[in-house]
């Protein structure tokens, strides 16, 4: 238990504890000021991050002058009290209350080995066997419904921590406190089995339970810990930390038994269902242990992607196992074959897919070999299918593309505008300080064509047609420019193109686009109104304003409304793009796009080249690459003959998959480093077995632009090694002269820290935001907000406060007009499909189908339709179903759901056995060249 430190230099009190004179601050409670004056009180319903209740009483202390004790945790300290913790009375007091409870809840260590109920009773050295054991209701019986979470009521004392938890910290509202006296019992919903009810399994009721009554399912908290490692997750942007638990393997070796939330700067603690169950993946017997290589005359055909993961087909078919060094030694001959062939002045037939999962150090090194040895500008990653529309749009209004305020800053803010984004399915930890928000006085307007979980949170959801956010936007901005509810002050110092602005939205009235979005008129004027009248407004969106052929303009109209009414630069106001991956924000700030080195400076500028050229030696191309989809469609043409891909999977995530992947099959060198093997790898030529995030050092930067340090837990798996050695490996044998690794850092394999820190600080003389970010910092402050100009300051989690990053300091503002998208129904195909994810699974599935509790909460892709167009076709609840588009289809069970609208569908793309992207297009946004994944026209039919 950690005490927050207070600033005792600010207005104090004075007070006596046990006859020692101590100070506290107004409003701090006697078992925080003990706490901190290391005194630890006896505690069992309070935990740090809780509201106190004192209803365990097991923390009482003795009041001078008062008739009662006092329960310490919920008591405030007052100026001149005289507080006694270890008098007789109050000593006596505390252990008849953990006795009476150790009679009550039994011997909880059959659940736990770290139950806090005995660790008190053995400290206060409780008597036992003196009161009778309390009997074994039927109530209590364990409920091991749910695939994650056990359930052991006869060990439950009532302290409410879990219910606090669940409604207070993580707003699920699940949890319950049913009946009275002696009958009282902690409930799920409305009386349901666990694996019945709406728990959404964040696991923060199990991290809060203090005798083992929530437990990981099966016998996890039993298990042997032997170390604890500090890290950082390795799922979605949010950057929440988190602990490895580590101990025997039972076969010679370690493992991970269970994960526990700590109170990082992004998280406080809290975790959601793929950060707290979602870390077995690592241990899947799948992994990929062995280099390949592609047997000799076996063609790469993309049927064997689904008659290799069905069974049909084994693995050792198309890949025979190889030696590190052969494999190496055949990777890099395929590229120097590939590049040394290429004509001179032509673009290079060389790519690279980099991973938006990898670390700073690795999205670094991959773009430098690409660049560097490959002598190429061919390289991307993930981003150019999330958020390139967002980034783009950001660095042409205002010249960054980072978020402008932390998720958090949602504290701050009157109104919370949340668009073409479902964070309790994506974000969930975000989505919690959201949904603490609203419960404190915010008001909260969702955009979005589907309804979600926070949509019973708000005071609008506007719930448009797909397709025409920009329509509903100008119309919003149209009525804050035609009401006069523009910042003209703020316009006027930092806002170039107001004119041109006001003159593009003037005929978008409210009525002219609620004809267009669906959204009644004067819903429009209201929400216009709410936003450009609050005292803090902030923007938050994700990949429903991104994944659009048009997503530039909804990124631009979005600024736009920031930008007019001055709510930026400030807590709780701004824009924030909800990031992915864990590290997309890095990757992109490290390099990883076709047209920017680090730091986002444009390979084009001939100045910018003459740094990164005498940094690393040799030429760098001038010109800007081809993105993925753009790759995809070179490969098919010839014109990209070799592809190295480390920690993407473009066979799935890739729109028009049948295409891609058969462009896949159709280079002659793809070179694959992975932890399984995807769907990618089994159209690769070699397959280099490469390390998960719990396996390796590395920094990572969240979407707050918050820089964090990740640490190894437990070793790779047989020879697979660690990304950063294959990556220099490679390099090395391409003629790079490089030497991040040294002798003494041991084998690849080894979890070396100091090659990492290598590559870090000369990414860090790269890149101004981290100026004041040595790798020293890092290990001693665990998390520094970016930028960081110096090491003895703190970072700007607020930035645009005075100007923007752009020649004038001025923002700009860009008009949009609404065009329809590339995607149109008809009577063949009447339904709009948008695609994205679900809770337990994150992207292509590759490590969370691989993660035993995850893929058993959510084993199959479900599409979901309305009631009403479920009846119009016949379609029962969990029917199987054909979905078609013009591109693909696919046979999945159907979902009825009001959550989408009539004539929308929604199917998740991590599934291999309904690969979603089977049935998208590619077209693409013409600015930031990505896909319109969320509209496809598409038609269901039952099977």
């Amino acid at each position: 238990m950690n005490a927050r430190i207070p600033n005792l230099n600010a207005e104090t009190m004075e007070l006596q504890l046990d006859g020692r004179a101590v100070k506290a601050l107004p409003g701090e409670t006697l078992w925080e000021v003990a706490l901190r004056e290391g005194v630890e009180i006896p505690h069992l319903c309070h935990t740090d991050g809780l509201r106190p209740v004192g209803n365990c009483r097991a923390c009482m202390v003795e009041v001078e002058g008062e008739r009662t004790l006092s329960a310490s945790c919920c008591r405030a300290a007052a100026p001149g009290m005289k507080v006694k913790i270890d008098s007789p009375r109050a000593v006596k007091a505390r252990s008849m209350v953990l006795e009476l409870l150790v009679s009550d809840a039994g011997s909880t260590d059959e659940y736990t080995k770290e139950s806090e109920l005995t660790q008190w009773a053995q400290a206060l050295e409780v008597p036992r066997g003196r009161l009778p054991q309390r009997e074994r209701s039927a109530y209590a019986a364990p409920d091991l419904s749910h695939p994650a979470i056990a359930v052991n009521l006869d060990a439950c004392i009532q302290c409410t921590r879990c219910l606090r938890a669940c409604r207070e910290e993580q707003g699920n509202d699940v949890i319950g406190l049913a009946l009275r006296g002696s009958a009282e019992r902690i409930v799920f919903d409305a009386g349901d089995p666990l694996g019945l009810s709406s728990c959404v399994a964040c696991g923060e009721c199990v991290q809060a339970c203090p005798t083992g009554a929530l437990m990981p399912a099966r016998g996890a908290g039993l298990a042997e810990v032997t170390k604890r490692v500090d890290s950082v997750c390795p799922y979605c942007g949010v950057g929440c930390q988190l602990t490895w638990n580590v101990g025997p393997d039972g076969e010679g070796g370690e493992r991970i038994h269970t994960v526990t939330g700590r109170d990082g700067p992004a998280n406080h603690g809290r975790l959601c269902v793929k950060g707290r169950f979602g870390f077995d993946y690592i241990h899947n017997p799948k992994r990929l242990q062995v280099p390949l290589v592609r047997r000799e005359g076996v063609p790469k055909d993309p049927a064997d992607i689904e008659a290799v993961k069905s069974g049909a087909k084994p693995l050792q078919a198309l890949f025979r196992e190889a030696s590190w060094e052969e494999a190496l030694a055949l990777a890099a001959q395929g590229f120097q074959r590939i590049r040394d062939a290429a004509a001179p002045g032509f673009e290079s037939p060389l790519a690279g897919f980099g991973s938006a999962k990898g670390s700073n150090e690795e999205a670094y090194l991959f773009q430098k070999l690409v660049r560097q040895v490959f002598r190429s500008s061919h390289v991307d990653h993930c981003t150019r299918l999330c958020h390139a529309s967002s980034v783009a749009a950001l660095l042409e209004g205002i010249g960054s593309g980072a978020v402008s305020n932390p998720v958090a800053d949602v504290a701050q803010a009157e109104v919370i505008f949340l668009i073409g984004a479902n964070p309790t399915v994506n974000h969930p930890v975000a989505a919690s300080f959201i949904k603490n928000a609203v419960d404190a006085g915010a008001t909260l307007v969702i955009a979005d064509p589907r309804r979600q979980q926070l949509s019973r949170r708000a005071k609008w959801h506007l719930q448009f047609r797909p397709d025409t956010d920009v329509a509903l936007l100008n119309g919003l901005l149209h009525v804050i420019v035609a009401e006069g509810l523009v910042d003209e002050a703020f316009i006027g110092a930092r806002v170039n193109g107001f004119e041109q602005l006001k003159a593009s939205v003037a005929e978008a009235t409210p009525e002219r686009m609620s004809e267009i979005c669906g959204i009644p008129a004067e819903t429009i004027r209201e929400v216009a109104r709410a936003f450009a009248t609050a005292r803090s407004a902030m923007i938050l969106w994700g990949m429903g304003v991104s994944q659009h052929v048009h997503g530039t303009d909804n990124a631009r109209a979005l600024i736009a409304l920031a930008l007019i009414t001055g709510q930026i630069g400030r807590p709780g106001t701004g824009l924030h793009p909800l990031r992915g991956q864990n590290n997309v924000q890095g990757a992109s700030d490290a390099g990883l796009i076709p047209m920017m080195l680090p730091n986002y400076q444009r390979v084009s500028e001939a100045a910018v080249r003459a740094e990164f050229e005498a940094l690393w030696g040799g030429e760098i191309d001038a010109r800007p690459g081809m993105t993925v989809v753009e790759i995809m469609h070179a490969a098919h043409e010839g014109h990209i003959r070799g592809l190295f891909v480390e920690g993407e999977n473009p066979a799935m995530s890739d729109p028009d998959l049948n295409f891609a992947r058969q462009a896949l099959a159709e280079l002659q060198h793809l070179v694959v480093q992975d932890i399984f093997a995807t769907e990618t790898a089994l159209l690769a030529d070699v397959v280099l077995p490469a390390s998960a995030q719990p396996e390796k050092w590395g920094t990572y930067t969240n979407t707050d632009r918050l820089i964090q340090i990740g640490r190894p837990a437990v070793s790779p798996p047989g020879q697979a090694m660690q990304d950063l050695w294959v990556i220099e490996q490679l390099g090395r044998r391409l003629g790079a002269d490089w030497s991040y690794w040294h002798a003494e850092d041991g084998a690849g394999q080894a979890a070396a820290e100091a090659p990492v820190a290598r590559v870090y600080e000369e990414m860090r003389a790269v890149m101004a935001p981290l100026a004041g970010v040595p790798w020293s910092r890092l290990l001693r402050e665990e998390a520094v907000v970016t930028p960081a100009p110096a090491e003895d300051a703190p970072g700007q989690s607020v930035v645009f406060v005075d100007s923007f990053p752009m020649p004038d300091g001025c923002a700009r503002l860009v008009p949009t007009q609404f065009r329809p998208g590339a995607e149109r129904t008809d009577a063949d195909y009447p339904f709009v499909l948008t695609t994205g994810r679900v809770l337990e699974h994150w992207h292509t599935g590759a490590m969370t189908r691989h993660a035993s509790m995850l893929d058993a909460i959510t084993p199959e892709a479900l599409v979901s339709l309305h009631p009403l167009d479920a009846a119009a076709l016949g379609v029962a609840d969990g029917a199987n179903v054909r979905l078609e588009t013009h591109h693909g289809g696919v046979v999945a069970r159907a979902s009825v759901t009001e959550q989408v609208q009539r004539g929308q569908l929604f199917i998740p793309f991590a599934f291999w056995e309904a690969a979603a992207n089977t049935l998208t297009g590619d077209a693409l946004d013409a600015v930031a060249k990505i896909p319109g994944f969320k509209v496809t026209a598409a038609r269901l039919l039952p099977e």
